[in-house]
């Protein structure tokens, strides 16, 4: 055996054990965010708002069935409900508990998280109305599901299509804190595709999920 193949069997067995040192200790691989679950700005909770409260996903991502990016919600849809809704239950039961053991008018509770939200879009609770006087500030949102830039994904094709959510972002429903359930590899999305072209995927059974790598790479 030359010096050359004794290097390359080196090379593939380094590569390979290392692959296999990566995955036994849950150390993800350059590209593979898998369980990234960034701090936000404000705690939302998709648990309590998708779960508990069944609120549909295209309610608050509506730039998923009409357009590539499902996109971050605006504060606008956020106040549909939060200019009326200031607080959790369990806080509008203490401060009406406290009301009337102190004997005086109820007070509006605001909840800490929702206060970040007020203040961000210049929100007075005092008043209940907007302060034209107070400069919005953007909310910094911090984006969790990244592709690369080489790779086409459209949104649209597969709400569409009639794809839960669910099926590329795991069980939102679920999770008080946000965070990354696929790998979001192409071997991932390959699979998925051949899945739904095999029947396997009772959900999508006489959809075609193309297998072209010019579909997501052009």
């Amino acid at each position: 055996m030359t010096n050359r193949n004794v290097t390359i069997i080196l090379l593939m067995a380094l590569v390979i054990g290392t692959i296999i040192y990566a995955r036994s200790v849950n150390i993800n691989l350059p590209g593979n965010n898998q369980g990234y679950a960034p701090e936000q700005p404000i705690a939302f909770s998709h648990r309590l708002h998708s779960g508990d409260l069944k609120l549909d996903c295209l309610y608050c991502h509506t730039g998923a069935e009409k357009s590539r990016h499902a996109g971050t919600p605006p504060a606008s849809i956020c106040m549909n409900c939060h200019q009326f809704v200031t607080a959790g239950w369990d806080q509008v039961k203490i401060e009406e508990k406290q009301a009337l053991e102190e004997k005086r008018d109820l007070q509006i509770p605001v909840s800490s998280e929702l206060r970040k939200l007020y203040a961000a879009i210049g929100f007075n609770t005092d008043t209940m109305r907007y302060d034209e006087s107070r400069q919005e500030q953007p909310i910094a949102w911090v984006r969790i599901h990244n592709l690369p830039a080489f790779t086409y994904f459209d949104h649209r094709r597969h709400v569409n299509a009639e794809v839960a959510c669910q099926q590329c972002h795991g069980p939102v429903e679920t999770m008080e804190k946000i965070s990354q359930e696929s790998d979001l590899s192409m071997g991932w999305c390959v699979n998925c595709h051949r899945d739904v072209n095999t029947g396997t995927l009772p959900d999508l059974i006489g959809r075609h999920a193309s297998t072209n790598c010019a579909a997501c790479h052009y």
